[in-house]
């Protein structure tokens, strides 16, 4: 059995779809923070089946909710403090994503204007679609989780 320590204070990232978490990580810039991070590949999960955890012993401001919520509004972030979860987040599809996604439309005035932020906005909640605010090209991101 793998036992992984609890956290003093932080975070835990789970019901991350399995063999999603290094792209999360990657995402999340957490590479580029100065503290502890675990992360579990294809864990047992009664409700998933298998899932990725990832463990960050850091505060919770690091942490780009919106980012998260258009890469999988599903994944529940737990808030750690003294050793205990304070705290439940779950996470919505956020209504607009800046520079995390590129416009894929060589047309787009983003192609253009480089210094000009890359904005998607959501235009069909249901079906989780998400558009380029100044050409209204649809989102075609291998991040977004796919829908099972």
């Amino acid at each position: 059995m793998l036992n992984i320590s609890g956290i003093n204070e932080g975070f835990v990232l789970d019901h991350i779809k399995a063999g999603m978490s290094l792209q999360i990580y990657h995402d999340l810039k957490l590479d580029r923070l100065d503290c502890c991070v675990a992360i579990i590949k294809n864990a047992k999960s009664n409700k998933m089946g298998k899932k990725d955890i990832i463990k960050v012993e850091c505060p919770i401001d690091a942490l780009d909710l919106d980012i998260l919520g258009f890469i999988d509004h599903n994944i529940t972030v737990n808030i750690i403090k003294g050793d205990k979860i304070v705290e439940k987040r779950e996470l919505s599809l956020p209504k607009e994503v800046r520079n995390v996604i590129r416009c894929r439309n060589p047309r787009c005035i983003t192609s253009i204007e480089q210094g000009l932020d890359q904005i998607f906005v959501l235009t069909d909640p249901q079906k989780e679609v998400y558009r380029c605010k100044y050409c209204e090209t649809r989102c075609k991101d291998k991040r977004r989780r796919q829908r099972e």
